[in-house]
């Protein structure tokens, strides 16, 4: 594979002509390939820029896939890994708004209006960063992308706004349409209520191209007339559609598949959904061992690695605190806890381990990881359909294509953090049972979901699950095949982040980052609202503050991160030094220290967040806290006098 540094070298300078047009000819074809050389050397055809196919699955824990040692079937994405590479220690926000949010504007998501995910109810109410949308002082790489010569196409979740141009509602954010995208088919909202959709006449969930549509409807997708609607299927189809509406104009294309798989309801048309049939009838613990067996054999952890086993077991729900709830309360939080005189929390969760279920609970257990596998399975196939077009249209050699998962996985309780007993029981019987997984008609499906023990073993071999700020939460799978790679290179185990994936679209189109600082506005406080803002299209914003990873893919560096990586939401924090040694962590009692002070981890040799280290290390947990705070300020993020989660 020779080809690839040399193009990423050209891409990373922003030199894509005739640099490029030479070494794809020196590559493809030889130096007979080249034309005679005479007194005045004739010019060469120019080739495009890479395209860019960036594919996103939703709450896709880190281990489902084969690659990163699933024994879910990924036959798709374990080919594009032997044409490319993983990156094995890849960082997002921990609940896909906010990762999604920094993925388009390329910084930090309290900067850009998703400080917390949607607009919180509580002191934060009104706060800028807060706005719970995409807002005016962001970026976005699709704009960008855009004016710099590409076609943007985007088909799947959005989760960043819902206004559209024009529209009565203008408070709400706004659809990818006015973010830079040329074609979009959006799911607005962060979940579908049916993955066949099933909407309403009039419904404002669906917009295509900045107009709403509602999948379903007579002569719309999934309606009488028009083709099916599975939001996995259709998604592929319709940006295949957008891909070729262009292809004949010679430009290169950035295409975003925004999959809501395999985001609860858990769906699936067969034959994936009868696929898995028997395959997790020996529960959580047997399938976390095999997997992580796998990954130690795969290389992904060493053969001494500590892994996860999974929470503790509580069979009745831990109650609050006395103070939980009333006036007054002093609720533990990062900045405050028991030594500060803050002693509050909520109630634990009931979670308990398969010995402890009865054989209907285990039948339902077994059958909700089933269908979870089959959408995972069934989003594989998708892929390889994605792939298999860019190969047939003569594309897939010049794409640089990039897979990850939003965050972790989805560990919602069944039923609020209650004993999911009875509803596990009723959903082991007929009818049921048989009816699990399968399309009702309705436009809100059965909100069918595979629990906190099982999101476990989908983050295997990390702790913690999507929301929190344990590793389970923020690492998530990553494959990158660059241009003209036909072959594996070795894995990559450097700190990355979701706003490097931004720097990395940019870098490959060559398109300069903007930089020209924006004019100061002073408040009558002396507080300059457009501090560390650049100036693009007559707008304010905040730059990209992720970092290409083309140094890294290349080989030219062995990390593209030196400072700390910071990270807050619903209150819940972490702080990675710079060096990616230490991981200091907070998260909310209880599934935090219950005297709320913060954990501090030594990733070089517990990745698994096995054990706190912190009252060994009081200065560099103290030190590393100081850092998180200042790393607040620099964001304008504020921690919640109340942290907890949206579940």
């Amino acid at each position: 594979m020779t080809l690839a540094p040399r193009i990423q070298r050209t891409v990373q300078h922003g030199m894509l002509g005739l640099a490029i047009t030479s070494a794809l000819i020196l590559a493809g074809c030889g130096d007979s390939a080249l034309p005679p050389q005479t007194a005045a050397a004739p010019v060469p055809v120019v080739k495009k820029k890479p395209n860019i196919l960036y594919i996103m699955a939703d709450d896709l824990g880190y281990s489902d896939i084969g690659a990163f040692g699933g024994e879910i079937e990924t036959p798709n994405l374990d080919a594009l890994v032997k044409q490319g590479r993983l990156l094995t220690n890849h960082h997002t926000g921990t609940v896909c708004a906010i990762t999604r949010a920094m993925l388009v504007s390329g910084t930090d998501h309290h900067l850009v209006g998703e400080g917390n995910m949607g607009a919180p109810n509580d002191e934060r109410k009104g706060l800028p960063g807060y706005e719970g949308f995409l807002n005016e002082s962001a970026l976005s790489f699709a704009q960008l992308l855009r004016d710099g010569g590409y076609h943007t196409y985007m088909a799947g979740k959005w989760h960043l706004g819902s206004a559209i141009a024009g529209g009565a509602v203008t408070t709400a954010g706004k659809t990818p349409d006015q973010w830079g995208f040329e074609h979009s088919y959006a799911l607005l909202a962060g979940a579908a209520s049916n993955h066949y959709a099933h909407e309403k006449e009039g419904s404002s969930n669906y917009t295509e191209d900045g107009k709403f549509v509602q999948p379903g409807q007579p002569g719309q997708p999934g309606g009488t007339g028009a083709e099916p609607f599975y939001s996995t299927d259709f998604y592929t189809r319709r940006l295949i559609s957008y891909i070729d509406q262009h292809k004949a104009d010679g430009k290169p294309f950035f295409a975003y598949a925004a999959y809501t798989s395999p985001h609860w309801p858990l769906q699936v048309s067969e034959p994936w959904l009868s696929k898995y049939k028997g395959k997790y009838d020996a529960g959580y613990d047997a399938v976390r061992n095999a997997r992580i067996a796998r990954q130690k054999q795969l290389g992904l952890v060493p053969a001494d690695f500590k892994p996860y086993e999974g929470a503790p077991e509580t069979l009745a729900a831990t109650p609050a605190t006395s103070g939980y709830g009333k006036a007054g309360a002093k609720y533990i939080n990062a900045n405050n806890g028991v030594a500060q005189g803050y002693t509050e929390y909520g109630a634990g969760k009931v979670n308990k381990k398969w010995g402890s279920l009865t054989p209907l609970e285990k039948k339902a257990q077994a059958r909700y990881m089933e269908i979870y596998a089959g959408m995972v399975d069934n989003l594989d196939h998708n892929i390889g359909l994605l792939i298999q077009h860019l190969k047939d249209i003569g594309e897939y050699d010049n794409t640089y294509v990039m897979f990850q998962s939003d965050n972790g996985a989805e560990g919602w309780p069944i039923d609020s953090g209650a004993d999911p007993k009875a509803t596990d029981e009723a959903n082991a019987t007929e009818p049921v049972y048989s009816a699990l997984g399968t399309d009702n008609g309705a436009q809100a499906a059965k909100r069918l979901q595979y629990g906190l023990r099982w999101a476990e073993v989908s983050a295997t071999p990390f702790r913690l699950t999507k929301g929190y700020a344990g590793e389970g939460s923020v690492s998530t799978p990553l494959i990158v095949k660059l241009p003209g790679q036909t072959a594996r290179l070795p894995d990559l185990s450097a700190l990355t982040h979701v706003t490097d994936n931004t720097a990395t679209f940019l870098a490959l189109a060559g398109i300069p980052l903007p930089s020209e600082a924006a004019p100061k506005a002073v408040d009558a406080a002396g507080v300059d609202h457009n501090l560390g803002k650049v100036v693009y299209n007559d707008r304010n914003v905040y730059p990209v503050t992720g970092k290409s990873l083309l140094p890294l893919l290349e080989g030219s560096a062995q990390a593209v991160r030196s400072d700390p990586l910071g990270h807050e939401s619903y209150g819940r924090a972490f702080l990675i030094s710079g060096d990616g040694k230490w991981k200091a962590l907070w998260n909310e009692p209880p599934v935090g220290a219950l005297d709320g002070h913060w954990e501090l981890y030594d990733l070089t040799h517990d990745r698994g967040e096995t054990s706190d280290v912190s009252a060994q290390n009081p200065t560099v947990t103290s030190g590393m806290v100081l850092q998180w705070q200042q790393f607040m300020t620099r964001v304008g993020g504020v921690e919640p006098l109340k942290p907890q989660g949206y579940y």
